[in-house]
């Protein structure tokens, strides 16, 4: 079968040719400048094609540059959520630094006269007795801590020493069923007892006469009788009184002053009547060993 290819020259003789025909072409255009308008009109319909031909490597090169940004933007954000999580861990423990800080500053500027020796402690553990309220601080008979020691908060009146060991001392709080306290009305002077509830956050004066000028919101201070607790530190405030005449005596509940409940740093009295040498409880020598977790 015969094609228009198979008739004329010879394809050696046509690859001639057309070198002949490009050479002489290249010649002219160098000698004459004659295809100068030609080629504009060439590169004028050729540029259509570059552009398109170059969409390709565009496109990858702006892919590239996303999926780079992409992945920088995952890593500045992975780095921003470590630092955040380190600042809040930091600002966590200066705010905990800080309470505390302020609680010691309250605890070392609160009302204690002058001329009495204090000592700071700090709580170590809570009994965790429902029906018993007793803390263990960290101060024992090497520190001067005596029996019957008061014992104070930046508040008010927390309770006294119970028992006294080497290195740690047990504390009875004013809440406590077995505690009482001679308290003064500040008001009037009006005295009476206030004695623990066995709950944290209230106090019963005993044996108030129904006629006894007490009213709610009165502040009940250490009125000092007992030799315990020197007078004139914050102990309660009245919050209920129910005058029921059926009864012998007025019920009057009184809120302590003291934050029992949240009970950090703690502050020791000292007055003239204390002991030189305190005495040390046998039982309480291994108060370490024995004594109940917070």
């Amino acid at each position: 079968m015969n094609t228009i290819f198979s008739r004329g020259p010879s394809l050696q003789n046509r690859l001639y040719i057309a070198i002949f025909l490009s050479v002489a072409l290249m010649v002219m255009d160098l000698r004459m400048d004659s295809f100068k308008a030609i080629r504009v009109y060439l590169n004028s319909l050729v540029s259509p094609l570059q552009y398109m031909a170059n969409v390709p490597g565009e496109m990858l090169s702006w892919s590239a540059q996303r999926l780079l940004s992409h992945q920088n933007l995952i890593e500045e954000n992975n780095r921003l959520k470590s630092q955040h999580l380190l600042m809040s861990e930091a600002l966590q423990r200066f705010n905990l630094l800080q309470r505390e800080n302020d609680q010691l500053r309250a605890l070392l500027d609160s009302p204690v006269r002058e001329g009495v020796k204090k000592m700071v402690a700090e709580l170590m553990a809570v009994d965790n007795d429902p029906y018993s309220h007793q803390i263990v601080i960290n101060k024992g008979a090497i520190h001067g801590v005596f029996k019957g020691q008061a014992v104070l908060d930046e508040n008010g009146v927390v309770g006294q020493v119970l028992r006294v060991g080497t290195t740690t001392s047990r504390v009875l709080l004013i809440s406590d069923f077995t505690h009482a306290i001679p308290v003064r009305v500040e008001r009037n002077s009006v005295r009476a007892i206030a004695s623990g509830s066995g709950q944290l956050n209230a106090l019963s004066l005993n044996h108030v006469p129904h006629s006894t000028d007490i009213q709610v919101g009165d502040l009940l201070f250490s009125s000092g009788l007992g030799n315990v607790f020197p007078q004139g530190y914050p102990v309660a405030r009245v919050t209920v009184i129910k005058r029921d005449e059926t009864r012998p005596f007025a019920t009057i509940i009184a809120q302590p002053i003291a934050a029992l409940d949240r009970i950090k740093y703690l502050l020791l009295l000292w007055t003239v009547e204390s002991p030189l040498q305190p005495v040390l409880d046998n039982e309480n020598d291994n108060e370490n060993d024995d004594a109940p977790e917070s």
